[in-house]
């Protein structure tokens, strides 16, 4: 669709306005799940609207800015598809670095959601996959602008002979992968399926906190193991409405149902008091818990949510008196840099919290040595029944092929699993499903090619040969002179 568009486009005005209106349709029906949030509290229904339009409004602004980039190049043939491709998956990449960076739903997503055609992420990661998806799902339309026979059928077969071929590539990995594990580790993961208007109600803490007790020591359906045998248990982000720390009652009801020697898990709010107690910053932590109920660990979140988790622009916000969005009084601070975990019985553990783990670019080396596991807890609960929770499942399972590192997830309400290195699921609970899942926890692999590379750094790698295509271009071919609606000349 987007090379009939550029094919049909007169004006470099034409291309940005084609550019934005595709993507305006494309996030739009790709994020208007976020408006589910403003369902928990009606007080703030009225910015539902605003939300659900405002984000691909702005977002389509790459796609605008992609569109006016292929236009000035644009040529006959594959020629027009191999550069649109570059220049698509390069402001992809923009996407997921400027402002914060929101790579969600990127177009690699498209590869990236089958176990099969995500193999090949190993090799070139996320944008990698942007630019194979642009590229082979654009060469079927050759068929129907091409004037020669065997351009005509050579187009779309290159586009079934290259899915073919990525998709043999992701059969034989995985056909041929080990399935390993690490000795002395059963992790659980516990999904409480808590509503979110119930899980910051503080008056719910000792229920919340015997529902998370119940839960953890009954195992799941239908072996109903015990807790005697698990060694590491894992809660989702932001497990309780009050600080854990501050809570000795609630670490020693922990501390009575792990076994000796079993670590916890959990997403949890930590405060930190600073200029003599003057001020207080609170953080959106995961922290270790041992079977003393002694917090022995903490890492906290460095890339926060806008709006979410923090307030950009907050004077305005403050004027509009929205801050109630906020969880933590005033938002949660930033950590300065992502620190590891160093758990018991695990490799070195790179914790990521919530949407941390849909940028590739964040998963890197922890002090020298690059990571053996990654942790990711959430809540997705304030996305409710929706493809939200899907989605953000579906990228944090790349972050595992790309890395051949396995992934252990837990969500309060979402999708929790026990990922391997290869992006199979161990063990799974679904979407609304309230319980537990065990599981051993699988060995990572050496080093992929795409972890290799991304360590200096890839993502820059594709803006730069995106740009360096640009300038050869432009240095090789004389500009296009437009004659009329679709056609082209050059002078």
């Amino acid at each position: 669709m987007a090379i009939i568009r550029l094919d049909h486009c007169a004006s470099l005005k034409q291309a940005a306005w084609s550019g934005w209106w595709l993507g305006f349709g494309y996030f739009l029906m790709g994020l208007w799940w976020v408006g589910s949030a403003f369902l928990i509290d009606g007080k703030y229904l009225w910015a539902m609207p605003f939300a659900i339009v405002g984000l691909p409004i702005v977002l389509s602004l790459y796609f605008a800015a992609a569109f006016t980039f292929s236009f000035f190049l644009w040529r006959p043939g594959l020629y027009r598809i191999f550069v649109f491709s570059i220049i698509i998956s390069s402001f992809e990449v923009l996407r997921g670095q400027l402002f914060t960076g929101f790579p969600w739903n990127a177009i690699g997503m498209v590869l990236g959601s089958t176990l099969e055609l995500s193999q090949i992420a190993s090799v070139i990661g996320l944008y990698g996959l942007a630019f194979l998806a642009s590229f082979l799902f654009a060469l079927p339309i050759l068929f129907f602008t091409e004037k020669q026979k065997w351009k005509k059928i050579s187009a779309p077969l290159l586009c079934v002979l290259g899915l073919v071929a990525i998709y043999l590539f992701g059969l034989n990995r995985l056909s041929t992968a080990p399935y390993e594990t690490v000795s002395n580790t059963r992790i659980r993961l516990m999904q409480p399926a808590i509503a979110q208007d119930e899980k910051f109600d503080r008056s719910n803490a000792s229920q919340i906190l015997m529902t998370y007790l119940t839960l953890s020591t009954r195992g799941s359906y239908p072996s109903r193991e015990g807790i005697e045998r698990i060694t590491h248990l894992v809660w989702p982000e932001t497990s309780f409405p009050f600080l854990l720390e501050q809570s000795p009652k609630a670490r020693e009801e922990i501390s009575r149902i792990l076994p000796k020697g079993t670590v916890l898990l959990t997403g949890a709010v930590r405060a930190e008091d600073r200029q003599g107690d003057l001020e207080r910053f609170y953080f959106n932590s995961i922290q270790m818990v041992d079977d003393s109920g002694a917090i022995t660990a903490s890492a906290d979140k460095v890339h926060l949510v806008p709006f979410g988790e923090y307030i950009p622009f907050e004077n305005m916000i403050d004027f509009f008196n929205v801050r109630d969005f906020i969880v933590a009084p005033g938002g949660f601070t930033p950590a300065t840099e992502r620190r590891a975990l160093n758990i018991p019985s695990w490799p070195l553990t790179l914790p990521l919290i919530c949407y941390e783990v849909i940028f590739p670019h964040e998963i890197s080396m922890l002090d020298g040595q690059r990571p053996g596991v990654l942790l990711n807890v959430t809540n997705d609960a304030w996305f409710g029944m929706t493809p939200g929770p899907y989605q953000h499942f579906a990228q944090a399972r790349l972050r595992a092929i790309e890395q051949g590192v396995p992934l252990i997830r837990s969500a309060n309400n979402g999708i929790s699993a026990i990922i391997d290195p290869y992006g199979r699921e161990i063990a799974r609970i679904e979407l609304g499903e309230r319980g537990t899942a065990d599981g051993d926890l699988p060995k990572g692999l050496p080093p992929t090619i795409y972890a290799t590379l991304s360590q200096g750094p890839i993502p820059s790698l594709w803006l730069f040969m995106g740009l360096i295509g640009i300038l050869f271009t432009v240095g090789q071919l004389t500009p296009r002179r437009v004659t009329s609606i679709g056609a082209t000349s050059d002078r």
